[in-house]
């Protein structure tokens, strides 16, 4: 049976409901009986931080942080409330912490790459998306920075084999497809970047094209017509 009065039930239920506020107040008094008290010290954080209070959030992971410097709670927490106040070398040295103690941290590999994205070092930051990509060659949050950085460094074909990546693992993410056709239009290369703004996939954008020059219509012409048959087809 959950006991209703247990602290990090209360705390729980008061995230889960939005109620930062309360969950603020309530951390207080508990601080106010016991200064040291982890929970309430980690969780007024992540109230402050989802009150967009980012410089008072991170005086309270400080307080854990001087404990415990690898407190992983803290660290991510702090993290956040850094990129919002845009202090993006901060932001490395935490990951540089969190990574110190486990270097297959993907979630922390990750944030240090687009740190150093936002800092314009996007050679460095692809280092670190290579890595994440050995440990979860799958990891979309990967893919798609190394596409962006990729792009950045003017790298167009290569940034789009990444976004195709990334369309493969997860074909729901809308951006992708937008992203994908505008660094085709990039290349100057018209046809494929129409196909890509639709979803299409590298793999199957020459027949798509073939079938449009042999049919002596344009590409997204040929490609509604393919849709249609496929939809056809698939109700039959």
């Amino acid at each position: 049976m959950v006991n209703l009065l247990d602290p990090n039930v209360i705390v729980t239920r008061m995230f889960e409901s939005g109620k930062f506020n309360e969950m603020l107040n309530y951390c207080s008094k508990l601080l106010e009986k016991n200064p040291n008290d982890l929970m309430a010290l980690q969780n007024s954080g992540l109230s402050l931080l989802n009150l967009g209070k980012f410089s008072e959030a991170i005086i309270f992971c400080d307080k854990v942080l001087k404990e415990n410097k690898f407190d992983n709670y803290s660290l991510t927490i702090k993290i956040h409330c850094l990129e919002n106040l845009k202090k993006y070398e901060d932001v490395i040295r935490c990951c540089e912490t969190i990574l110190a103690k486990d270097k297959n941290d993907v979630w922390a590999l990750n944030t240090k790459g687009m740190a150093l994205n936002e800092l314009n070092r996007f050679r460095e930051g692809i280092e670190f998306y290579d890595k994440a990509l050995k440990i979860d060659e799958k990891n979309i949050t990967a893919l798609m920075n190394k596409a962006k950085s990729l792009s950045f460094l003017g790298e167009h074909q290569k940034s789009i084999d990444f976004y195709n990546m990334a369309q493969i693992v997860d074909p729901s993410i809308k951006e992708l497809a937008i992203a994908k056709a505008r660094e085709f239009e990039k290349l100057g290369l018209e046809d494929e970047a129409i196909l890509a703004a639709q979803g299409v996939l590298n793999k199957n954008m020459e027949k798509i094209k073939l079938d449009a020059k042999k049919n002596q219509t344009s590409v997204f012409h040929q490609f509604c017509d393919s849709e249609f048959e496929e939809t056809k087809n698939k109700k039959k």
